[in-house]
């Protein structure tokens, strides 16, 4: 069921092919992309004639809406250089023919009536500043209009369900178009995901149990927290589409394994860009080799994603600071080693200029205590999911760390430190996003299979086999889109765009797909036995960490604006 089954055998369009079918529509999309970024950049233009960051955020509908609008063009052309890439290597079967053309009719069709930036919340054409005239245009593309009403029926949905449960006992769900060495480290850690994550993962969850030591230690062995680091500090020195692919297959297994890596990542990205040869030669061995754990701490109680208001102080004394404040949201705090830790060093300096960051040392747990370091306390946060590594809130009175753990060795800045690892923080997230999608899909998927209703399996029935699909075909495409990303990012090219737009569009489908895949378990998906209930509470963080899905349309949106100063 190709789009030449659906489409006038007779149509001289068809010449082209549904490689130029959509190569077509994707122009005629990107003009219309282009024509929202004028007309929004109008109406959040400054006296001065500039791009009015307070305008910004008071049209945040519009705004935001164009970082949606964008990211959907970005992923349909993503996802055409994937469907050209399988037909070059010979890898281009059915269900990718068919991913392509149905992931290019629907989000035709959201560009045209409406893109769910979440529930509730649809941004239409009008919304940007984008007229009638100039919407009909676009749907007088012949291409556009060909694939809009053909691209995705009733038929075309039944059969990449068909395909995709035939796919089910050998994992192949699309061709992902990656090369021999990242198959070959996908399968490595789907298996492991298989066999010592997966059917251990919701006991974990529903007795919110940290993920068992051993199991960590197995990562480390694999080298799941060096995967990025150079060899010359006992790393394996892959690069970015490395760490996106064990973490979406990790995720896939549980988010809080997939997560496991993010702290390591992170800290040695900082360590990386921003530290010292000394810094360097101390701390990465430890962290690529698992020997240390670190973890991220950065939010506070009353900043959350406005860092320039953190609070926490530490005043130098000698050879140490002095750290005194409180902070939220931390993960794996107990287990955790050293703290890269962002702290206020010049209260004089406003906003960003006054913070630094911090390699701070604390002791790992003990039986007895989870924080037993002096000036230190904590307490976990009890949360709905992403429970395998727990959540803290730390309080600090006088935490001494040492001067010479001053990244850099050199005050404020921290918060340009940080931006430096933002490209690869998000890309990361939107790694686990897929992994959770696919993990929710396969669940669904299973189900729908073994489950008998009225004589035959739900998935005979049009709107499971269609929620099925459409999980299948848009995890695709962001998984393009984020493979793009991390491609971009190998090659030393600026990215926070296209990684922002990745964890944009990841999140939501993490949760698209979790929350289908729990309706077709029916009420058995409400029941807290049902691996999908974790999974749904799990795909909600994806939305918030790491930048919330508003800031992360925001940030997209300044970026697309800045072009028409």
């Amino acid at each position: 069921m190709t789009l030449t089954d659906t489409l006038d055998q007779s149509a001289s369009l068809m010449l082209d092919g549904l490689d130029g079918l959509c190569a077509k529509a994707l122009e005629a999309a990107e003009d219309l992309r282009q024509q929202a970024i004028l007309s929004v950049a109008e109406i959040t233009r400054g006296e001065n004639g500039r791009i009015s960051a307070k305008l910004v955020e008071a049209n945040q509908y519009a705004t935001h809406g164009l970082a949606w609008l964008a990211t959907y063009v970005e992923a349909m052309r993503e996802t055409l250089n994937w469907s050209r890439h399988l037909k070059e290597t010979g890898k281009l079967g059915e269900l990718e023919e068919l991913m392509l053309q149905a992931g290019f009719s629907e989000y035709l069709s959201q560009i045209a009536g409406g893109i769910p930036m979440s529930l509730g919340e649809i941004i239409r054409p009008a919304d940007l500043g984008v007229s009638d005239e100039v919407v009909a245009a676009f749907l007088k593309v012949k291409e556009v209009a060909r694939l809009m009403d053909h691209g995705y029926t009733a038929a075309v949905k039944g059969r990449i369900a068909e395909l995709i449960a035939g796919g089910m006992d050998t994992d192949y769900f699309g061709e992902p178009g990656l090369d021999e060495t990242f198959s070959m480290i996908r399968d490595q850690f789907r298996r492991f995901a298989n066999e010592e994550v997966m059917p251990f993962a919701h006991e974990w969850h529903l007795q919110d149990e940290l993920i068992p030591m051993p199991v960590v230690e197995q990562m480390s062995a694999l080298g799941v927290f060096g995967l990025t680091v150079p060899e010359e500090y006992d790393g394996l020195g892959l690069g970015k589409m490395s760490m996106c692919v064990v973490s979406e297959e990790l995720s896939r297994g549980y988010i809080g394994v997939g997560s496991l890596g993010t702290r390591s990542e992170i800290a040695a990205e900082l360590i990386l860009t921003g530290g010292t040869d000394a810094q360097k030669q101390k701390w990465l061995p430890a962290i690529a080799t698992g020997q240390i754990l670190p973890t991220a701490v950065f939010t506070e109680p009353n900043t959350g994603s406005d860092l320039a208001s953190l609070r926490t102080r530490a005043v130098r004394d000698g050879d140490v600071y002095k750290v005194t404040g409180n902070k939220t949201w931390i993960t794996h705090a107990a287990r955790a080693d050293v703290m890269t830790m962002l702290v206020r060093t010049n209260p004089d300096e406003p906003g960003y200029k006054g913070l630094s960051m911090f390699l701070a040392e604390k002791p790992h747990m003990t039986e007895e205590k989870d924080f037993p370091a002096e000036g230190m306390t904590g307490g976990e946060i009890e949360v709905l999911g992403y429970r395998g590594m727990k959540e803290y809130e730390l309080g600090f009175d006088n935490f001494e760390v040492k001067a010479e753990n001053l990244l850099g060795e050199e005050e404020g800045n921290g918060f340009k430190q940080l931006m430096q690892t933002f490209e690869s923080a998000r890309i990361q997230t939107a790694a686990r996003a897929l992994g959770v999608a696919q993990n929710a899909m396969e669940l669904g998927l299973r189900y729908a299979l073994d489950r008998v209703q009225f004589a035959r399996p739900i998935i005979e029935f049009p709107r499971v086999a269609g929620k099925l699909a459409w999980m299948a075909v848009e995890i695709m495409m962001a998984r393009q889109l984020t493979y793009a990303s991390a491609r971009a990012k190998d090659e030393g090219r600026r990215c926070d765009l296209e990684a922002g737009m990745a964890k944009l569009l990841g999140a939501r489908v993490a949760w698209s797909a979790a929350d289908n895949a729990l309706q077709i378990h029916g009420g058995n998906g409400f029941a807290l036995e049902y691996p999908i209930s974790r999974v749904l509470c799990d795909a909600r963080i994806l939305n918030i960490f790491e930048g919330a899905g508003e800031i992360q349309a925001q940030v997209i949106a300044r970026r697309l604006l800045e072009g028409t100063n």
